[in-house]
């Protein structure tokens, strides 16, 4: 009798819980898919294309005279002087320490930048979020580490939408 007594206890337990947490409003938004999709993020991505274009220019530039400075060397070795030769080679080498130390420079600029721009962006859709939290009454929103969300619960693309109408806002 005691064990019907504790079962009778545990299944009302699981009833009285599964009705407390029946009316909460829970909802999962995928934010590396807000981070990819959202127009902030495209703008964000042209703009740091312009801004380190002249660069990344310059770069290609010093690679094609260093490929110019290469080949005219193996086809001229033979022809040039022991002076010239030495010249040649260490022409060569000055430019591509310059090129190394530009690109490192380079890559360090950008990847700079491009967490500065993610920041923002980041600060954008969790304001989204929050923002379509409150409107909408909800009680939890999920994101990552989630290994499942049903459709009837991801409101990412109303998120997205959001974020839509705050760009096109500004």
């Amino acid at each position: 009798m005691a064990m019907y007594s504790r079962l009778f206890i545990l299944i009302a337990l699981l009833f009285t819980v599964s009705f407390a947490y029946a009316g909460q409003k829970i909802a999962f938004v995928n934010q590396a898919k807000l981070l990819q999709k959202a127009p902030q993020a495209e703008s964000a991505r042209s703009k740091l294309q312009k801004e380190f274009a002249k660069r990344d220019k310059s770069l290609v530039s010093l690679q094609k005279k260093i490929q110019s400075s290469a080949t005219k060397l193996q086809k001229d070795a033979a022809i040039l002087s022991a002076s010239e030769l030495n010249k040649l080679k260490r022409k060569i080498t000055l430019l591509r320490r310059d090129l190394e130390r530009d690109k490192a420079a380079f890559k360090e600029d950008l990847s700079i930048r491009q967490n500065e721009e993610l920041v923002k962006l980041q600060k954008s859709v969790l304001k989204s979020i929050q923002t379509i939290a409150k409107k909408e009454h909800y009680d939890l929103i999920i994101s990552d580490g989630v290994i499942y969300a049903s459709k009837q619960i991801d409101i990412t693309d109303k998120i997205l939408t959001q974020l839509k109408k705050q760009y096109s806002g500004k």
